[in-house]
């Protein structure tokens, strides 16, 4: 059955990041998925990502020339990138064993491609041409390296998403606040009203 690529799968704030969550309870063998666990839905995604990510891309268009091809570039980015994160978080810092992996991933992805990044405008360089999505996945978790970015990465308590915190004060809780939170406070609202049902003695 083909995935609902909705916003809220979007919600890690980074194409680099939005790829790690496509391993859904990730640490929980019992619920855990993978939604690239089908090939196919690596052009579906880079569809649904050009969209959601129009800002992060510059409005450059994603595209999957060769599935087969594409498939174990974009895994090897979305396990390292969410180790490297994921311990980040934990640690407060990037450690630098965790580099290797993420960079040899990157490298791979990259290699054969002759892009131009970062000109004024153009921060997945130019828009009049797609992009591979392995190669921008490369570029994404890239960027996250910033200390800036670092600094801002959380786990969703909800979902143990990764996600960059762009809040002003840095203060988001919630991958997705319309979801994660929500179902967050439906919870604590049915803990609530169980706990009221008890008889006291």
């Amino acid at each position: 059955m083909a995935i609902s690529w909705t916003r809220h799968r979007f919600s890690g704030g980074a194409l680099a990041l939005d790829a790690a969550n496509t391993v859904v309870h990730r640490g929980d063998p019992a619920r855990s998925f993978d939604r690239f666990e089908r090939a196919e839905e690596l052009p579906r995604f880079a569809a649904a990502a050009t969209g959601y990510r129009a800002a992060e891309l510059g409005a450059r268009k994603l595209s999957v020339a060769d599935i087969r091809s594409a498939l174990p570039k974009v895994l090897a980015i979305r396990e390292a990138t969410d180790r490297l994160f994921r311990n980040a978080v934990r640690r407060g810092a990037v450690a630098t064993a965790d580099m290797p992996e993420l960079l040899g991933a990157c490298a791979g992805a990259l290699a054969g491609h002759d892009e131009h990044l970062r000109l004024p405008g153009q921060p997945f360089g130019d828009p009049a041409t797609p992009l591979q999505l392995e190669a921008a996945l490369a570029v994404s978790a890239l960027s996250l390296l910033s200390p800036d970015s670092v600094r801002r990465l959380r786990i969703c308590p909800n979902c143990n998403w990764l996600f960059v915190d762009r809040s002003r004060n840095a203060s988001r809780l919630w991958c997705d606040m319309a979801v994660c939170g929500n179902r967050q406070k439906a919870k604590r609202h049915y803990r609530r009203r169980k706990a009221e049902e008890v008889p006291h003695a």
